[in-house]
């Protein structure tokens, strides 16, 4: 069986991003039971030189957008990454959902083949759109999903594997 570029990201990336939003659920639930700061849990790391649980869901949503902007060439929107509480965070992941989840398997087609460069140098590097989306843009995605759930985790929020991997449909 063949998957379609399309199959292969809309619906893979709102899954993971509704898995961050019941995450963030839990956490926000957690906080406000054992009556504490919000602020010490969105700036959880998991180790000192890992960014925060904020940052986190900021480079998921921004992983997620940009690998369907990347393989779309429909531009995402930006976002300021000034989210400062759970509220706002949902804010982005549903913003981002309604971004992702506007674009079409039409505007997917093609994307296996298309170009993608990403300029961390000043060569860049430069993937086939496949490529791109196996190798570099889902393991990012799921390296900051995997790393919201264990900073959730180490924070006490009562969590486990399936809410890591989310619901069946």
């Amino acid at each position: 069986m063949s998957v379609s570029m399309y199959q292969a990201t809309v619906p893979v990336f709102i899954r993971g991003l509704r898995v961050v939003s019941n995450l963030l659920e839990k956490a926000q639930s957690h906080v406000e039971e054992a009556g504490i700061v919000p602020e010490i849990v969105l700036g959880a790391q998991l180790a000192p030189d890992m960014l925060d649980l904020t940052a986190q869901v900021q480079r998921a949503s921004d992983t997620s957008k940009l690998s369907i902007e990347r393989l779309s060439g429909v531009a995402a929107p930006r976002f300021e990454d000034n989210e400062v509480s759970f509220e706002q965070l949902q804010e982005r992941i549903a913003n981002t959902i309604a971004y992702i989840d506007s674009i079409n398997a039409g505007q997917l087609a093609g994307s296996a083949q298309r170009e993608v460069v990403l300029n961390w140098s000043d060569e860049g590097k430069k993937f086939s759109g496949d490529d791109y989306l196996l190798s570099f843009a889902l393991p990012n995605f799921y390296f900051h999903v995997t790393l919201i759930h264990a900073i959730l985790r180490n924070n006490g929020v009562v969590i486990g594997k399936l809410d890591f991997l989310g619901p069946y449909d």
